[in-house]
């Protein structure tokens, strides 16, 4: 796998608000945090941009809105913001994909001469998943880091219940088989941006 020099990592919305498990039900793979931590870490050391992504609901009840401590990043994403040399950007959205937040995604993309980006955060099937499919769209190589993100069981019309790891599997499936996006490991990753 190649990473280009300026590939950037974009961290969507790892946010406090996500773990109240009675708000957003049972998830799937426990070790996505670490797996995005990282990724931030891999990127920072070698000088690459990060940007990350802040979802702020709308919504009065979600644990994403605005003045809710949930809105904030989780604190190992918080202390790692403004570390290393490489450039940084910080998006906020209230929609699904990152390319709709402000600043404008695409326009800073374009100025740091972005070609590739990897996306890693949460929900794998939701903010992750539009991010990577809109990236695809727009022309980047996007690389969909799966096992650094994660989602949670849902409910769809009928009352058709799809757990959190087949809700991710279908992810996968639909961007790397419908050609959006690549879809990789951490540690692959990892080592490819260190080469």
């Amino acid at each position: 796998m190649e990473i280009a020099e300026n590939a950037a990592l974009v961290v969507v919305d790892v946010q406090k608000g996500f773990d109240e498990e009675e708000f957003w039900g049972p998830r799937n793979n426990p070790g996505a945090d670490e797996n995005i931590a990282s990724l931030i870490d891999a990127w920072k050391a070698t000088g690459r941009p990060v940007v990350f992504v802040r979802h702020d609901s709308s919504k009065p009840g979600s644990p994403l809105r605005q003045g809710h401590e949930g809105n904030g990043f989780k604190e190992y994403v918080e202390k790692r913001r403004g570390q290393g040399s490489g450039a940084e950007l910080l998006v906020t959205k209230t929609v699904n994909s990152a390319f709709y937040g402000t600043p404008d995604l695409r326009a800073w993309f374009e100025a740091q001469g972005v070609r590739q980006f990897v996306v890693a955060g949460i929900q794998t099937n939701m903010c992750a998943e539009t991010t990577a499919r809109m990236g695809g769209n727009l022309g980047y190589e996007v690389l969909f880091a799966l096992d650094a993100t994660y989602t949670f069981d849902l409910v769809g019309p009928w009352g058709w219940t799809l757990s959190a790891e087949d809700l991710a599997r279908a992810t996968a499936v639909s961007l790397h088989g419908g050609g959006f996006a690549t879809v990789v490991g951490t540690e692959e990753l990892v080592a490819a941006a260190g080469r």
